[in-house]
């Protein structure tokens, strides 16, 4: 499976955080159990700012340089999404991601890329 963020895996990044931890959802009726945002002048297929979720910082953040460890490859939706975590954290397995990310993608048809 090919993303064509690709380029991101293994490298730091700094990401900003517009949907902390325990924040509500714009649209639908759900907190974010994670920090979620976005890789600033990043553009995704979709016409936004490429998304990231940020694990392994369990408090709220407005701003967090880390590293890319994986990508979510949407195959039903056009916006893939980048995994970012501290740069010191120990490697985490890809069902370990999934379930932290579960809330979210367990709407769409996505596969792992790394």
């Amino acid at each position: 499976m090919k993303s064509k963020f690709e380029h991101f895996l293994g490298k730091e990044l700094s990401i900003k955080i517009d949907r902390p931890i325990g924040s509500n959802h714009p649209k639908y009726d759900w907190k974010y159990p994670i920090n979620y945002g976005f890789v600033p002048e990043v553009i995704n297929s979709d016409g936004e700012e490429l998304d990231a979720y940020l694990l392994g910082v369990g408090i709220p953040v407005t701003e967090f340089t880390g590293k890319c460890i994986a990508i979510i490859h949407r195959l039903n939706d056009d916006d893939d999404k980048l995994v970012v975590v501290p740069s010191d954290m120990k490697d985490i397995s890809d069902d370990e991601i999934k379930e932290l990310i579960n809330f979210q993608e367990k709407y769409f048809d996505s596969v792992i890329v790394r």
